[in-house]
């Protein structure tokens, strides 16, 4: 019985959280998802430069043309577990628009190699850059983002910090929207080394409690910049000590405390 109560509980709050748009901006919200593959370790002659026209031709003859498809970025391991690892992180308008962008891959893939031997030796030279295994995780937007102007031209890093929500009996969602736009309003959104912000939320995977935040910054040493300027706009908002940590103690309670720290490089050409 204790374990039902508790999943109705993690649904409910996912599904508040989903609902809820009342934060720093308004915006769409979308189904993401990202897809961890594993480089081929056995590939003794690979090249950067091949693997990237392989997957660029894909990208225009494919992706692109796919209208399901809103946006794509492939990010690779900088600092994390698995040094094997890179993510191919998909946006779509709609949970449908995944089947459907799905179906519409097969069709341009067909159009794009008609003939079934150039297809079959394209995909497996595409193939041999991978392990077999891999993993899927779908998120969906939470509303708070701050988005870059337009794709960025350059490497960026990605510094994803993975947390863990808790269902505090004296919470509701008013104070946790409320808190958490204060400080978009007055620390994120005004922080010059945060290029761009993505907060997402758990649809479907391993781990409904997750709450994921993606901050894109121009170097690893922007990093510790960023952090170190998220806490001079704090205390320039917060300008009490005690008021401080009586915001931390109010927001700290929807999380576990737990979390997870990962650092990726995006590959700008094959960003639609």
């Amino acid at each position: 019985m204790k374990t039902i109560k508790t999943t109705l509980l993690v649904v409910l709050f996912g599904v508040l959280l989903l609902s809820n748009s009342a934060t720093a901006q308004e915006e769409k919200q979308y189904f993401i998802t990202a897809t961890t593959l594993h480089w081929n370790m056995d590939l003794e002659d690979f090249s950067m430069d091949q693997w990237k026209a392989v997957e660029k031709e894909y990208l225009d003859k494919v992706t692109k043309k796919n209208d399901f498809i809103v946006a794509q970025e492939v990010l690779l391991h900088y600092f994390t577990a698995d040094n094997t690892e890179l993510v191919l992180v998909t946006t779509y308008a709609t949970w449908d628009a995944i089947e459907k962008a799905s179906d519409k891959d097969d069709e341009l893939i067909k159009l794009a190699w008609p003939d079934e031997k150039a297809r079959a030796s394209f995909f497996e030279k595409r193939a041999n850059y991978y392990a077999h295994n891999h993993s899927d995780e779908i998120y969906h937007t939470f509303a708070g983002a701050k988005l870059p102007k337009s794709n960025f031209d350059k490497p960026m890093l990605y510094y994803v910090r993975k947390s863990t929500f808790a269902y505090p009996k004296d919470g509701s969602m008013k104070e946790f929207t409320e808190l958490r736009k204060k400080y978009l309003d007055a620390v994120v959104f005004k922080n010059d080394f945060v290029k761009a912000y993505y907060p997402n939320v758990h649809a479907w995977g391993a781990n409904k409690t997750d709450f994921t935040e993606v901050f894109v910054v121009e170097t690893l040493c922007d990093i510790e910049k960023a952090l170190d300027k998220n806490q001079e706009l704090f205390k320039a908002t917060w300008t009490d000590s005690a008021k401080r940590e009586e915001y931390n103690m109010k927001m700290g309670k929807y999380f576990t405390g737990a979390h997870g720290d990962y650092i990726f490089r995006s590959v700008p050409e094959l960003t639609k």
